[in-house]
């Protein structure tokens, strides 16, 4: 008994399938080659592959998610009307059967015709706009720590074990002390009356911790670090200013202002080091 290729019913007749690129975009319509157009990447490019689309009277689209290159496309034909479909690049390599003939457009478009791909998960504008912010901000986040962390090479490589005395550099005490040893100060003792009163180690303790080898190529570096890890403060609230617009006005608009949280203040300040 011979085996009776399976028959797949079309359930979206008006499909199209975009192999996406950082270059270009190839979009299939149908199965033949005067179905398949190649388009570039810039704004005109995609107002002149929207008009293309509405001429064969497209309804819904399946893209990969390339990279972050599929996001303006994206973006752009669901403003036009489109439903667009953004698949997982796995899904589709996991499909059988497709033959070497075929572009990837083109398979994307057999398989999204016949129902075969299930959209990916896409997050409100509130949402996307707050997660851009957010992921940002770890970034900076991390690119201060690096920071920091090049700060105590330098004071290590100098024998100056602020961070010994200290539990964090980036406190009051520590940011007055460096910022003294960037002006120019070099008496240990001096700077040990800048530590906070209620930082654990002794004035001695800390005036021995501050004396080493004072060296340029080593205060240069400490320099350049300080500067980038106060650049990177500055644009961390920057992005926590535009979060806290963006959901301030979130509150506005749904009323649900009990939803905000306020941490509870704690009697006297936060203890600095």
């Amino acid at each position: 008994m011979s085996k009776q290729a399976p028959v797949f019913t079309v359930v979206h007749p008006h499909a199209a399938g975009i192999d996406v690129g950082s270059r270009s975009h190839w979009v299939s319509v149908g199965e033949g080659a005067e179905y398949v157009r190649e388009f570039g990447v810039f704004t005109q490019d995609t107002h002149e592959m929207i008009t293309w689309l509405e001429q064969y009277e497209v309804k819904t689209i399946a893209m990969e998610s390339t990279g972050f290159y599929w996001k303006p496309l994206f973006l752009m034909l669901q403003a036009h009307g489109f439903e667009v479909y953004l698949v997982n690049a796995g899904h589709v390599k996991n499909a059988k059967g497709k033959k070497s003939d075929v572009s990837d457009c083109q398979w994307l478009w057999q398989l999204h015709s016949v129902g075969l791909l299930q959209a990916s998960f896409q997050p409100s504008d509130f949402t996307e706009e707050l997660r851009t912010y957010s992921r940002h901000r770890r970034t900076l986040v991390e690119g201060a720590s690096r920071q920091v962390a090049k700060m105590q090479k330098a004071l290590t490589v100098m024998n100056i074990h602020l961070s010994v005395v200290l539990s964090d550099i980036t406190g009051k005490s520590g940011q007055d002390i460096i910022g003294a040893i960037l002006k120019g100060e070099r008496d240990g003792a001096k700077m040990a009356h800048l530590a906070d009163p209620r930082v654990k180690a002794s004035r001695e303790t800390i005036a021995r911790a501050l004396t080493g080898k004072w060296q340029p190529q080593h205060l240069f570096e400490l320099r350049q670090a300080w500067d980038m890890y106060h650049f990177h403060q500055k644009q961390i609230a920057g992005c926590d200013a535009c979060m806290e617009k963006l959901l301030q006005e979130k509150v506005e608009q749904t009323g649900q202002a009990e939803l905000v949280f306020e941490p509870e203040k704690k009697n006297g300040g936060a203890k600095r080091t």
